[in-house]
């Protein structure tokens, strides 16, 4: 088996409105097809995060509330690459998005912060 890249990352989220504003007017990804899928009762809304990886987001009001504190086993969060980390923090900050301290990486030394989409996933900056 040779795996080559990742095709795409599905999330679930509770509000509509929230996350797809979240998703697609903060982080800034295309929206690719939307279905509303009754007999799931949930909204299926593909995003392009760049040319070879998509992000599936699920919005279903009824899933149960993310296990966070302490972390639970499975994913634990998504990690995206940035050029500019301060000037990234300073845009969620203005936003309203909940955004930790920067911090140094433990191992490589390069910056790197968390940050929390509507239904409190955490999601890391990386310099």
């Amino acid at each position: 088996m040779r795996l080559n890249k990742i095709h795409h990352i599905a999330i679930i989220g509770s509000d509509y409105e929230k996350s797809l504003h979240f998703y697609v007017d903060i982080l800034g990804l295309t929206v690719i097809q939307e279905h509303h899928r009754v007999a799931k009762n949930d909204y299926k809304i593909d995003l392009q995060i760049n040319a070879n990886t998509e992000l599936e987001l699920f919005i279903k009001s009824d899933a149960p509330k993310r296990v966070s504190y302490p972390e639970a086993q499975g994913l634990r969060h998504l990690a995206f690459a940035t050029d500019n980390i301060e000037a990234d923090i300073a845009f969620l900050k203005a936003q309203g998005v909940k955004v930790d301290e920067l911090r140094t990486d433990d191992h490589t030394k390069d910056k790197m912060v968390f940050f929390y989409d509507p239904d409190n996933l955490p999601i890391e900056l990386h310099e």
